[in-house]
């Protein structure tokens, strides 16, 4: 079946498929990027060096063809032009014209290419260079010493971003960070400019510890990585030896499937289509409220952004709508904590995977807590209109949660 033809959802199938082929027991991984990508979610991956953390994005993002990339190690070297451009000084020359105003302006772009074709094929190019010349100055005029920022090849012209060890970063760039990750805009010389990132990809082998005033302040930037994934080791031997063998026979890297940019922006459309049911929302409200008393704490916008997750999830399972086990996705966005890992993901499992068997035993719970109040009332008096009075009060206990479940 030609390319064109193959539903969007088993295309994205086939990348991660791809993906996974490349390494081992990193399929949670390979999903959380995909739900990145189709939701333009920000995801953190947490593990030591050596666990294939870049390996996998890289390899991801490699099947996106015609998509902008940037990448970048961070240290406490890094500046702010290192990631989003610096001024270009063409552009406080008095009569002068920077790169951008000229890429932009599509008369002289025009010229340009005619100016290419001509030359390449040998014909004369005429009076072609003074009108650009003319159109230069023209815009020298309009534009001149307007400071202009060069953010060729930076985070402002960049569709995917990669930054390793983000939490290495400097205060410097720390607050245009926050921006670009949260609003997607960046600032400079009084001009602000659009950011066309879907997603950025940040790995790290620790979480600072905010508890350290010093590190208290990376705390914001933590907060704007929403989808979070913790790496180990692979465990089992036989598939390290699987990756060993095809290390070693040069079969790893090569590319079996890819998606290009437009396509991806096409399975976002599709993804944000998928239709959220009132029952899955308040699951999902019954979720945030068991997570806060168990002393998870999740905030009002993280519960508030949920459901594009879902909907991902949804979407790459084939599913019409959004059902109760496609909250289980939520694993990888409620925690904040390492440590709070394992309830998240016990209490989406208990309460995702059987909803209706979950609600029954808590409707039992509270039932069988009104009946001891009316034995206890029944028995604790001598008075003969005990026992009726105690019934009178279990049953409107009842009904009151009969009224509550539904």
């Amino acid at each position: 079946m030609p390319n064109n033809q193959v539903p969007l959802r088993d295309r994205m199938l086939a990348v991660m498929a791809d993906v996974n082929a490349q390494v081992a027991e990193r399929e949670e991984l390979v999903e959380m990027i995909a739900i990145a990508l189709l939701t333009g979610k920000n995801l953190f991956i947490l593990g030591a060096p050596g666990q294939a953390k870049s390996y996998a994005i890289n390899a991801f993002r490699s099947r996106i063809t015609g998509a902008r990339q940037f990448e970048r190690l961070l240290s406490k070297q890094t500046d702010e032009e290192q990631l989003f451009g610096c001024i270009d000084l063409s552009s406080l020359i008095p009569g002068s014209v920077s790169r951008d105003v000229l890429e932009n302006n599509p008369h002289y772009q025009e010229m340009r290419g005619w100016l290419e074709t001509y030359l390449s094929s040998g014909q004369d190019v005429g009076d072609l260079p003074e009108k650009m010349e003319r159109q230069r100055k023209a815009l020298g005029e309009l534009y001149g010493c307007e400071p202009q920022v060069n953010t060729a090849g930076k985070i402002p012209e960049a569709d995917i971003c990669f930054l390793d060890e983000i939490f290495k970063c400097n205060d410097g760039v720390l607050n245009s960070l926050l921006t670009a990750l949260n609003e997607r805009k960046y600032t400079n010389e009084g001009r602000t400019y659009p950011i066309p990132t879907i997603s950025f990809f940040a790995a790290s082998n620790e979480i600072p510890n905010f508890s350290d005033p010093q590190e208290k302040i990376l705390e914001a930037l933590y907060d704007r990585l929403e989808l979070k994934v913790v790496t180990e080791n692979i465990s089992d031997r036989d598939k390290r030896m699987a990756v060993l063998r095809d290390k070693q026979a040069n079969r790893s890297g090569q590319i079996a499937s890819s998606i290009t940019l437009d396509i991806l922006l096409d399975m976002q459309r599709e993804v944000r289509a998928i239709p959220v049911p009132d029952t899955v929302n308040e699951l999902a409200d019954d979720i945030l409220c068991e997570l806060r008393k168990n002393g998870i704490p999740v905030s009002d916008r993280k519960y508030l952004n949920y459901y594009p997750i879902a909907q991902a999830r949804a979407w790459l399972s084939g599913h019409a709508s959004v059902q109760p086990d496609d909250l289980l996705a939520l694993k990888n966005y409620l925690w904040q904590k390492p440590e709070e890992r394992a309830v998240v993901e016990t209490t989406l499992t208990r309460m995702c995977v059987n909803p209706m068997q979950d609600k029954v035993n808590s409707i039992r719970g509270m039932a069988l807590e009104a009946q001891e109040d009316f034995e206890a009332a029944k028995s604790g008096t001598g008075n003969p209109h005990a026992a009726s009075k105690a019934l009178i009060k279990l049953r409107g206990e009842l009904v009151w949660l009969y009224g509550m479940q539904q």
